[in-house]
């Protein structure tokens, strides 16, 4: 019997594996591996839950650290289990540190490896993330674009074998979960907000977290605003602001609540003006939905975004992040969806099967 061994530890990661998942088992069997990675509840366990993602078959709990103490701690974890397990193929994710170390150890076990989202570059290398998306492309055996540019880039590597354009997963899961969020959340209503009138913002990135100056920037230019903004705060963002001494009430235009279970985020995002945020997650989701996102950092994976004019970068800078907002706010211009028309799950599994089953 065929297996395959997926590997997920963040939400994007929950998101994406959701209907791969589901696919996957109906034609072989599959063992799931939760490197604990985002270990809170409601970054976690609530996505398992409402994205009907099959529990683990193992759970790490590798919890926070260093970027090496994290990885390492991975990597001698999952090599473990692929010793006792001996799928036919690894399946990864994305650009965390769980990516890293499940495309590691299943190389050096001379295990195929398949990477989901492969090809992403911002040519930033300051970025974990970057580092991460370069070396798993480079030991993977299969690579799952979502788009042309994302070939061109491993083109530009010399990675020429195994690369498929299949779209982009989120795009499955995003045009599942919108009629079903629209439906049952209630997150407006528990947070007395109207559609339409709020920005939704996400702060997380070290470059914009760990450097108070950057931090206070930010948090300064949403509190100039002119609609509120809605902030689930990432608890290590939380944890950063008491460690800075920033007070968030003295920013009354900041309305501040916890991480959303996933159909409360699509909910918040389907309802808002504009997005700001650090994340490449949900730029994309944005540009999906067709919501114009300012991008709080000075690079992003996520080219076609600011290339279709749905997304500015604007850094950390004050000046920049008002301005992209001012230019943005209400655009309603031409949209291509880009990253694909909602089969992607489909392709990527159909893929897999035709590789392992010759």
């Amino acid at each position: 019997m065929t297996l395959i061994l997926s590997i997920v530890g963040a939400r994007p990661q929950f998101i994406k594996c959701a209907l791969v998942s589901k696919k996957i088992r109906e034609w072989c069997s599959e063992i799931l591996v939760h490197t604990g990675q985002h270990y809170d509840e409601n970054m976690s366990d609530v996505f398992f839950f409402e994205l009907g993602i099959p529990n683990p078959n193992y759970n790490l709990q590798v919890g926070s650290g260093s970027h090496g103490e994290q990885t390492g701690k991975m990597l001698e974890a999952i090599e473990k289990i692929l010793l006792h397990e001996r799928p036919d193929l690894v399946l990864v994710y994305g650009d965390t540190n769980s990516t890293i170390a499940g495309s590691l150890a299943a190389t050096k076990l001379h295990i195929p490896v398949a990477h989901v989202e492969a090809g992403l570059r911002s040519f930033d290398r300051t970025m974990p993330e970057e580092i991460n998306r370069v070396l798993t492309d480079h030991v993977s055996d299969l690579l799952f674009c979502p788009t042309e540019v994302a070939v061109k880039n491993l083109q530009n590597e010399g990675i020429t074998k195994g690369v498929f354009v299949t779209g982009d997963v989120m795009v499955d899961v995003l045009f599942m979960a919108l009629p079903v969020a629209r439906q049952k959340s209630r997150i407006l209503a528990e947070i007395r907000i109207s559609h339409e009138e709020y920005y939704l913002a996400t702060i997380h990135r070290p470059a914009n977290t760990d450097n108070k100056e950057n931090l206070l920037s930010i948090l300064h230019s949403f509190s100039e605003l002119s609609y509120p903004v809605i902030f689930p705060i990432h608890p290590r963002t939380k944890k950063l602001l008491t460690q800075f001494a920033i007070d968030i009430s003295m920013y009354p235009n900041i309305k501040c609540i916890d991480p959303q279970p996933y159909l409360d985020m699509v909910r918040l995002l389907d309802g808002c003006r504009l997005v700001l945020t650090d994340s490449g997650g949900l730029q994309k989701e944005a540009y999906i939905l067709k919501k114009p996102c300012v991008t709080l950092r000075d690079t992003t994976e996520w080219v076609e975004t600011v290339k279709e004019g749905w997304n500015m970068l604007a850094g950390a800078n004050k000046d920049e992040i008002l301005q992209g907002v001012k230019v943005l706010d209400g655009h309603t211009g031409d949209h291509q969806q880009v990253y694909g028309d909602g089969t992607a799950a489909s392709t990527v599994v159909r893929i897999i099967r035709s590789h392992l089953i010759k």
